[in-house]
């Protein structure tokens, strides 16, 4: 009977072991450096264009995005719309000024101040059709040319300044920073056969252009209000424009914003390289694409994350319809559907990686990290994109790596699948020494917060 109870008990030994061996091998690992630094996180935002001129008063859509318990966005960029009539005056108060103009949107960036959103950018599609060559704000005749008058160069720096002043001044909205161009090397800004506004300006109009706005911004006390620039739709135009601007300009322009319209493609690195050198701050300042289900926004941020290293990321209009929005709508009936996946995934980061903290080098391009100094928590988001395994994740490199036994919370949301898990938390998670791991799904992410962690 002993013998027979041994046997049992060797039987039961070996099962244990079976099913523990999988949890502490994993098929992937990873390291996180703390001695990384890429930058100090600003936050997380979005562009008050189509979808807050539709639904700017709506207290519910922005209790849905600005809020701690949503998906946490804490900037905003507002496009320059029509103020400025004509131009008889230049005077902000004289009837060539029409302030009323574009309410909804500024009822909803004062909504989103309110609820905590502390950068605020303004842009400018286009500047006034009476300053354009062919007065159309959808682009010049041929969609590549500088479409914006010689003699108007100074004034749309004019425009800007005033706009920034006024708001300053009247609706106590001080703008973080002024870029005047959207996309201003794309060759698809065509007047004959354009819906949106935009305008193709050459890179030494841009120069010209910057260096009237520091003066005008200047002129009107916004000293502290910075230039960014220039919104390239594509990495690789970012890094032509800084390469070409001149150091006149380059000297006036405190941060570089591009965008992501180049997806997986393009040298990102070769962005964050030139913002290195010249010691520019770097924005994703607009990224958005069709793909409701997700996969796209998870692997080009992660992509912009390791590469990039920018400090802050825009996704262009959290509201529309065609898989583009996070949340499906329609701005044109202004009719709100339900979240895409692609909101709980972008939820995945925004909901964890906040302003204050210190991107780290997360060793992979699955992953990304952050670390919160005054709370000392680290933060890793990882998406795994090949078949169902476990990810490990290595932190011996720190000083203290957390405690030993300690929960480590997790939250994961399967992409693609919408009716796959959505943010869901999870404390089955432990640190065990200097690792921790767990077990993801094709396509899914998962974002964990590790407690009493020092670099």
């Amino acid at each position: 009977m002993a013998g027979s109870l041994h046997a049992v008990s060797h039987i039961l030994v070996i099962a244990l072991v079976a099913i523990i061996i999988p949890f502490a091998i994993a098929d992937l690992t990873t390291t996180i450096d703390p001695s990384s630094n890429w930058g100090t996180w600003e936050g997380w935002g979005t562009s008050l264009a189509w979808w807050a001129a539709a639904f700017g008063t709506r207290d519910d859509l922005a209790n849905t995005f600005f809020t701690t318990q949503t998906v946490t966005l804490n900037g905003v960029s507002l496009p320059v719309e029509g103020f400025w009539l004509d131009w008889a005056s230049t005077s902000p108060s004289s009837s060539s000024w029409n302030w009323s103009a574009d309410s909804s949107q500024r009822a909803m960036l004062s909504k989103a101040r309110a609820r905590g959103a502390n950068i605020v950018e303004l842009f400018s599609n286009s500047p006034m059709w009476w300053m354009c060559k062919n007065h159309n704000p959808s682009g010049s005749d041929d969609g590549k040319s500088d479409n914006l008058q010689s003699w108007n160069y100074q004034t749309h720096a004019v425009y800007m300044a005033t706009i920034a002043k006024y708001f300053a001044d009247n609706w106590s909205t001080k703008f973080t920073s002024v870029d005047p161009f959207n996309e201003p090397s794309a060759n698809w800004w065509n007047g004959k056969t354009g819906t949106q506004e935009g305008c193709h300006f050459d890179v030494s109009t841009q120069a010209t252009v910057i260096n009237h706005l520091r003066t005008e911004l200047d002129s009107r006390g916004l000293s502290s209000t910075i230039i960014s620039a220039s919104d390239e739709s594509y990495y690789d135009q970012a890094a032509s424009t800084i390469q070409n601007l001149g150091s006149t300009a380059l000297s006036k322009i405190s941060r570089i914003n591009v965008h992501g319209y180049q997806y997986g493609s393009g040298r990102r690195d070769s962005v964050s390289s030139l913002a290195t050198q010249y010691n520019k701050r770097l924005w994703q300042s607009e990224y958005g694409e069709g793909d409701a289900p997700g996969r796209e926004l998870a692997s080009n941020l992660l992509l912009d994350m390791r590469w990039l290293k920018p400090t802050a990321w825009v996704y262009w209009q959290v509201l529309d319809g065609g898989g583009w929005g996070v949340i499906d709508a329609d701005n044109d009936n202004k009719t709100v559907g339900q979240p895409t996946q692609k909101y709980f995934v972008l939820a995945q980061f925004a909901r964890h990686i906040k302003p204050g903290m210190r991107i780290l080098d997360a060793g992979s391009d699955y992953a990304t990290a952050a670390y919160d100094a005054a709370s000392k928590r680290l933060v890793i988001v990882a998406v795994n994109w090949g078949g169902a395994q476990y990810l490990n994740f290595d932190l011996a490199r720190f000083k203290t790596p957390g405690v030993n036994g300690a929960t480590v919370k997790r939250w994961a949301t399967q992409i693609g699948a919408s009716s796959g898990r959505r943010y869901v938390a999870y404390k089955d998670t432990v640190l065990s020494g200097t690792k921790f791991w767990s077990y993801f799904e094709k396509e899914m992410v998962q974002t964990f917060e590790v407690e009493d962690v020092v670099l």
